[in-house]
């Protein structure tokens, strides 16, 4: 076989595993929509990028043994992040996995210019510009949501005067360099305009990040997400990639189409989330009357509630996360219905601090899929239900978004923890939630408040039915 019928012939099997590669993204990206299907999907979408980037590499000519290097540290890697990150830093772990998504891309599209200066086709060179832009901004701003996210950085909104006028002089700026750096075909001139958009394009995720709240951050996350996906395809055309402007594109695209349920589901614009500084005014926001004096329980006199119950909801919310409660919640779930009664998981589409949160906790815990009811659907029946726990949840049930005009959540879809006939509401104290808004529901006179770590309470009310 000649060296050029080699290479035909590589370019055909390679291309013919990114056309697999692809179907596997797609069948993956399918089933991740049902909570049933989406480990499996992870897994079909993980096998479509391992064989392509396999593929890639053998094609580049790189030597099966560096190959085999690169997947044993990568799995490594991956098995260490998966024994080691607790799931209350999945939000976290997921913001970095976003910027180093960003940095890669960045990083391709910096290279691909220094390996190829006299580069003068302005299709590439704008595909380079936005996978420097997109990449690097992506990068700052996960590294934002990450500090938000682990306490790093206060998670309130960071805001200052002329913030605003400044971003978006910083926006112009970039695009002019932008403009210049696509329309120079010098490479001297052209090689001074890309580390100053590397430079921009990481001070400018950093400003449009640090003004968001974290009530805000799974809008934000599920944003990164699409951004590092756009920038993956940007880089995709700079270096001629097929496979990787479809992984980018379907990455890019569902991440917008998350976005825009995610904020369907707090009944905001994304212009609203991004320039609000949604969290920072608070205290001028009205307590739709979140006064009175508020009842508490204790776990034995709650377990009597729920020994004659006919009916029990469950509502998750961060701070089941944060006491680590999941699995003690599903045993006394699976007690709850051994007693006779029906039990359902309400999930919030916001709740946590990612997309899904709640339902990779559940997952975690064997929670039966068909358990779990999306917020629309408990809604029409949650009159009829004899007892509400909610669990770390706050904000998403708070009814002063659909009672106080005043309040700085009023309009957003919520829970309506409220209505039930009983509502049992575990915390440590009664401090606000991640928004920083009083909520009146902690003084209704169905609701009993349960002070305490969360997966201690379980566990007695578990006690309780054992005995």
């Amino acid at each position: 076989m000649t060296p050029t019928t080699a290479n035909e012939t590589m370019l055909i099997v390679t291309s013919l595993a990114y056309i697999l590669s692809a179907m596997l993204f797609i069948f993956g990206l399918k089933m991740l929509s049902s909570p049933e299907t989406a480990r499996r999907g992870n897994l079909v979408s993980a096998t479509g990028m391992f064989i392509a980037v396999i593929f890639t590499l053998i094609r580049a000519g790189l030597d099966f043994k560096w190959i085999a290097v690169g997947v044993a540290i990568g799995a490594a890697v991956g098995v260490l992040a998966a024994l080691k990150v607790k799931m209350t830093g999945m939000p976290e772990m997921v913001a970095l996995f976003n910027g180093g998504g960003g940095l890669a891309s960045m990083l391709v599209g910096w290279s691909e210019f220094h390996a190829h200066p006299d580069q003068t086709v302005v299709f590439i060179l704008v595909s380079v510009f936005l996978a420097v832009l997109i990449g690097g901004m992506t990068f700052t701003g996960s590294v934002v949501a990450w500090g938000k996210l682990s306490g790093n950085i206060p998670s309130r909104p960071i805001l200052f005067p002329g913030q605003q006028i400044i971003n978006g002089g910083l926006f112009v700026i970039t695009l002019g360099v932008g403009v210049l750096f696509c329309g120079s075909f010098y490479p001297s001139i052209s090689a001074v305009y890309v580390p100053t958009a590397v430079i921009l394009s990481l001070v400018i995720g950093i400003v449009t990040v640090i003004p968001i709240g974290g009530a805000d951050m799974p809008v934000v996350i599920s944003l990164l997400n699409s951004y590092s996906g756009l920038a993956a395809c940007a880089a995709g055309f700079a270096i001629g990639n097929n496979i990787l402007i479809v992984a980018g594109g379907l990455v890019g695209a569902s991440g917008l189409i998350l976005t825009n349920i995610m904020c369907k589901a707090m009944n905001r614009s994304l212009t609203n989330v991004l320039f609000s500084g949604f969290g920072s005014h608070e205290a001028a926001g009205g307590a739709g009357g979140a006064e009175g004096t508020a009842q508490s329980t204790s776990p034995q006199d709650a377990y009597y509630v729920l020994e004659a119950a006919s009916s029990v909801v469950f509502v998750p919310g961060y701070g089941m996360a944060v006491a680590q409660a999941q699995h003690v919640v599903r045993e006394l779930a699976d007690l709850i219905e051994a007693n006779g009664a029906e039990v359902s998981f309400a999930i919030h589409p916001v709740a946590g601090r990612m997309p899904g949160h709640m339902n990779v906790l559940l997952a975690e815990a064997n929670v039966p899929y068909d358990k779990l009811v999306e917020m629309d659907d408990i809604n029409q029946t949650i009159d009829t239900v004899d007892v509400c726990i909610v669990i770390g949840a706050n904000d998403v049930v708070n009814p002063a978004a659909r009672e106080d005009e005043g309040s700085p959540i009023y309009g957003m879809p919520i829970i309506d923890a409220d209505k039930a006939r009983n509502v049992f509401v575990l915390k440590r104290s009664m401090a606000s939630g991640f928004a920083g808004i009083p909520n009146p529901l902690f003084y209704r006179s169905n609701t009993r408040m349960i002070f305490g770590d969360a997966k201690a309470t379980i566990e007695a009310l578990v006690e309780e039915f054992k005995s």
